[in-house]
C-alpha cells in the first residue's frame, strides 16, 4: 500500500477532524452549515468543466499565496 500523502498544511489528524465534524453532523447541522456556505458574500460556488478544475485550483491557489505577501 502507498503511503498517504495530504496537501500542504494537511496532515493525517487533521483529515480524521474533518472525518469526524462531517460523520457527527446531523442533518439539520449540515443543511445549515451548506446555508451558510451561500451567505458568504466573500466567496461564489460555480460549476467548472472538469477539464478546467486544474487550471481553476491553480488560479486559485495563485490568489491566495499573493494575499498571504
Amino acid at each position: 500500500m502507498k503511503p498517504s500523502r495530504f496537501p500542504p498544511g494537511w496532515d493525517e489528524e487533521r483529515v480524521r477532524r474533518v472525518l469526524d465534524h462531517y460523520e457527527g453532523q446531523t442533518d439539520d447541522e449540515a443543511l445549515v452549515e451548506d446555508e451558510a456556505a451561500y451567505e458568504d458574500r466573500t466567496q461564489t460556488l460555480i460549476e467548472v468543466p472538469v477539464e478546467l478544475v486544474n487550471q481553476v485550483r491553480e488560479l486559485i491557489t495563485k490568489h491566495t499565496n499573493a494575499r498571504r505577501r
